[in-house]
């Protein structure tokens, strides 16, 4: 089984992932023995400072830029936050303007910090998509303006996979700088992408990324901020001097060491996860509208994060159908986990055109690198059944 334990097959691999062994390995001796100040001068307080230099090293190896250009945060949503409100108050504060380009799938952690903004007098253009989840690239040239200081979009959807054209996207932004005669800094929420897609700045054409260690088999509470030299930023966090006065606040050295471990490892397998998960994926793909009446996929069947499937189920509510597979034994999401605290259909699907009926039964199942066959087979095997009594028990008696 996939899982961690022997009673549940785990299958919300878009919520978080188990830590992996050489993760852990490597941050122990940061949970006991090692446990100095990195900011303290003596011996003990070196080796926490050595290894957050190493880690950032390696971090930086993985996205393809300077160790000097990567933050080291509390994770994704800070990532986000930070770059978002951090970029676009600088610039505000440089004269620069107040207009953001945004997506309407976006995850809440960057919604809800352009939403911040908008009380402090920005305006936000939030980017319609269209019925697989997919920017019209057009519309985001018609956007940008000269009061624009910031474009974040993020480089695959945590809810149904979509891979955004982030590449061509920055081509346009850069572009734009240059006809305007200023800087259009550029983020993408990466948070999912890890693990399965190119992760290269260069590449990518990004000005800022962000990154959250859980998603790839890293710790908790550790994320990474790519900032690329130059971009104006105003820290959020006031206090001590770390991370080069960008992010104050004394250093998780376990789980920043744990986060560069896992992603070193994560980009390293790259090829060969990626290839596990799209053939567990595409069985999905083929397989659910078949065996359950009525169940749709959400977003293009191939243009997709290799390990994400999302389907609607008809008479179905999400949240009671995650509930009884639970009970037969399967982990699974509904949509966005950050936001499954309070019902209410997904801001994706609902921006996807999807109806509120099918945006009500969605479900997300989410593969990982333990992930076998078998486990998709058992869901399989258990989904028409288990459908069926939800739908049963919806029908009024």
């Amino acid at each position: 089984m996939s899982s961690m334990t022997s009673d549940v097959i785990y299958l919300d691999h878009a919520a978080t992932t188990p830590l992996r062994p050489e993760a852990r390995a490597e941050m122990e001796p940061f949970l006991g023995r090692d446990f100095g100040n990195p900011s303290a001068l003596y011996g003990l307080a070196r080796r926490s400072s050595e290894a957050i230099d190493s880690a950032r090293a390696s971090i930086a190896k993985v996205l393809g830029c300077r160790p000097a250009d990567i933050v080291l945060t509390s994770g994704g949503t800070e990532s986000n936050n930070e770059a978002i409100k951090g970029v676009s108050l600088a610039q505000q504060l440089a004269g620069s303007g107040r207009h953001v380009i945004t997506s309407r799938v976006e995850h809440h952690a960057v919604l809800h910090s352009c939403e911040f903004l908008e009380k402090f007098g920005f305006e936000i253009t939030y980017l319609d998509v269209d019925r697989d989840g997919f920017i019209d690239l057009d519309d985001l040239g018609r956007a940008l303006r000269p009061d624009t200081v910031l474009v974040t979009i993020m480089l695959a959807n945590n809810e149904v996979g979509t891979i955004q054209p982030i590449a061509e996207a920055a081509r346009i932004v850069r572009e734009a700088s240059a006809r305007l005669g200023k800087t259009i800094p550029f983020h993408t929420d990466a948070v999912q992408a890890a693990g399965y897609l190119d992760l290269d700045v260069g590449d990518l054409g990004v000005d800022m990324l962000s990154l959250s260690a859980h998603k790839f088999g890293g710790p908790k509470g550790a994320g990474i901020l790519f900032i690329r030299r130059r971009v104006p930023f105003l820290p959020l966090l006031s206090g001590g001097g770390q991370e080069r006065r960008r992010r104050a606040g004394t250093e998780d050295v376990a789980g920043i060491v744990g986060a560069a471990i896992a992603l070193e490892a994560s980009e390293r397998e790259r090829p060969a996860a990626g290839a596990h998960a799209a053939t567990l994926r595409d069985r999905l793909v083929h397989a659910v509208p078949r065996a359950v009446q009525g169940a749709e996929l959400n977003g293009h069947p191939a243009m997709r994060l290799p390990n994400n499937t999302n389907f609607s189920f008809p008479g179905v509510e999400g949240d009671a159908l995650v509930a009884a597979l639970d009970q037969a034994g399967f982990a699974v999401g509904s949509g966005s986990a950050c936001g499954s605290g309070s019902w209410e259909p997904s801001h994706v699907l609902l921006a996807m055109g999807v109806s509120l009926e099918r945006a009500a039964g969605a479900l997300r199942i989410t593969v990982g690198r333990d992930t076998t066959p078998g486990d998709i087979e058992a869901l399989l095997d258990h989904l028409p059944n288990v459908v069926a009594r939800v739908r049963a028990e919806l029908v009024p008696a």
